[in-house]
């Protein structure tokens, strides 16, 4: 009996652990952990809503603008707002999750706020300026400093909020005010809105012809409506670039009418070289994807020929040289003689920088293919051109090139060079006697009127 009570339940060794695993005792503490849930979710919850609180706060206060041209503004306060503009961004930068309409309705309101002003009047161009000088035409924004931070996070929350959340904020008419700060005078702003606009381009896909359409718009009107300096159109301009670079080929014919309609046309404007450079590229795409474009494209370059502006003439020679590389072969004969007439005018311009630059072309491999499919065309004006500037340029470099370039041609074609050479004499000697004609008209006249 003793030996049966020892080994009983109660004090057996094998049901003292037992006890540990009573509903009691568990380790699972299954209720604690769900409370302890519940309070981490209230206390994250409480944490975004502070956070909320501090965004929304920040960007009230930095609804706020300033001129900077009142004295009665405090430099201080203008201080002060731009730290809350660039705690703001700090915060934009490390928030997870994305914002809701809590906070991009009061957000986009202290954009269009900030942005949206009234801009300083045009500055009207120099003709002379050259991309090299924009400097000289660039009007400092007096507000960049908040400036700077609100398209910096412009720029963040285009490119970190959801399409359906951006196109409650971004319509038609927010999207035409974006296009009004090109007019900006400063070149920084211009730079930084290029960048949010074609961000928007790129990520608003049902925006695009809209956009587009809206682009041409400014185009149009600068070339042909106003006289008015417009500073953005080099920035439009390299926007069109990359989405040019996106066509496929073979063209849509929209694309190929926004070409002959809008970029051939400003080449007219005499502030052009301000963006010369940029129009060159969108221009040079098209011929790249489809060389037969060129023929329009030189032909339009030739028609909008400046008279006067010799910079300008410069920019274009280089640009029909760059043509020439790209134009298809079967084109070769249609246009040489329009473009070496061309060039031998500009050759013999006594803007030396206008006649060394035409001289230079003729060191281009296919320019001179080009040449040679209209030789019998082509030789007699270039060799008039040559002789011209050997005779009388006041220009002792340009002599010694036009020297080199008389020597490519003899060495090209020396039979037909003396022959055109001839021609000129002969067509020089009846030109002498047609004036020696006229001029005994006039005596005879005169001396009858005695």
């Amino acid at each position: 009996m003793g030996g049966f009570n020892g080994n009983s339940p109660k004090n057996s060794p094998r049901s003292s652990p037992r006890k540990t695993y009573s509903p009691k005792n568990s380790p699972r503490k299954t209720p604690t952990t769900l409370k302890q849930l519940l309070l981490d979710s209230r206390n994250m919850s409480n944490f975004l809503d502070s956070e909320t609180e501090e965004l929304l706060s920040l960007i009230s206060y930095c609804s706020f603008t300033y001129t900077f041209t009142d004295p009665q503004e405090s430099p201080s306060q203008q201080d002060l707002k731009r730290l809350k503009l660039i705690q703001l961004l700090s915060i934009i930068k490390t928030i997870i999750q994305p914002l809701d309409d809590q906070v991009l309705s009061p957000l986009f309101k202290m954009l269009s706020t900030n942005l949206f002003r009234p801009l300083s009047p045009p500055i009207y161009y120099v003709a002379s300026i050259l991309p090299d000088d924009d400097d000289l035409v660039s009007n400092p924004t007096p507000s960049w400093p908040h400036l700077q931070i609100v398209y910096d996070i412009f720029l963040r929350i285009v490119t970190r909020t959801s399409v359906e959340s951006l196109r409650i904020y971004i319509d038609h008419s927010f999207l035409l005010n974006l296009l009004t700060l090109f007019q900006s005078e400063d070149q920084r702003e211009r730079d930084s809105l290029k960048n949010v606009f074609h961000r928007i381009y790129s990520k608003l896909t049902f925006y695009r012809p809209f956009m587009r359409k809206e682009m041409n718009d400014v185009f149009l009107h600068y070339v042909f409506e106003t006289d008015q300096r417009n500073p953005g159109i080099g920035e439009l301009l390299e926007i069109w670039g990359t989405i040019i670079n996106g066509f496929s080929v073979p063209l849509k014919e929209e694309h190929k009418l926004f070409l002959v309609r809008v970029l051939v046309p400003l080449h007219k404007p005499k502030g052009m070289q301000v963006y010369h450079r940029q129009l060159a590229y969108c221009v040079s795409q098209f011929v790249q994807k489809e060389p037969k474009l060129g023929e329009v494209v030189i032909r339009g370059i030739l028609r909008y020929w400046p008279v006067t502006n010799c910079q300008k003439e410069v920019l274009l020679i280089g640009e029909l040289e760059e043509l020439v590389e790209t134009l298809h072969p079967q084109l070769y004969k249609e246009l040489a003689l329009p473009l070496c007439t061309k060039i031998s005018k500009c050759l013999n311009s006594w803007n030396s920088q206008v006649a060394e630059r035409a001289l230079y072309v003729w060191n281009n491999e296919q320019f001179w293919k080009m040449a040679s499919q209209a030789m019998e065309e082509v030789f007699p004006i270039l060799v008039e051109g040559m002789e011209k500037n050997l005779e009388g340029h006041w220009s002792k470099s340009v002599r010694q090139l036009t020297e080199n370039v008389k020597g490519m041609l003899e060495a090209l074609a020396p039979f037909l060079y003396s022959k055109c050479l001839l021609q000129l004499e002969i067509q020089e000697a009846v030109e002498r006697i047609e004036d020696m004609r006229r001029k005994e008209i006039w005596e005879k006249l005169e001396n009858a009127a005695k």
